[in-house]
């Protein structure tokens, strides 16, 4: 994501979310161990985290709900999930 997205993602969540609250984080990495473990390390211990694998198994969605304090918290796991090869985000 560039920084223009991030802000104007950033500016979207402040204008329909109310904080602290619950976010829900939709990611598909590639079906590989290290990928699922990256994606899974960017939520806290107590994250509701599920996960699916694509009917032909190349890929695995992640859905996280956790509770944020703010909207960069939100940022933060988008910032870091990036950096995880061959990421998508919903």
């Amino acid at each position: 994501m560039t920084a223009q997205e991030l802000e104007t993602f950033k500016q979207k969540l402040l204008e329909t979310m109310s904080f602290p609250g619950v976010y829900m984080f939709k990611l598909i990495v590639p079906s590989e161990n290290r990928s699922i473990a990256l994606a899974q390390n960017l939520f806290e211990a107590e994250t509701d985290i599920h996960t699916k694998t694509s009917d032909k198994g190349k890929y695995t969605s992640i859905t996280a709900k956790q509770v944020v304090i703010n909207v960069d918290e939100i940022i933060s796991v988008y910032v870091k999930a990036s950096e995880i090869k061959g990421v998508m985000f919903l």
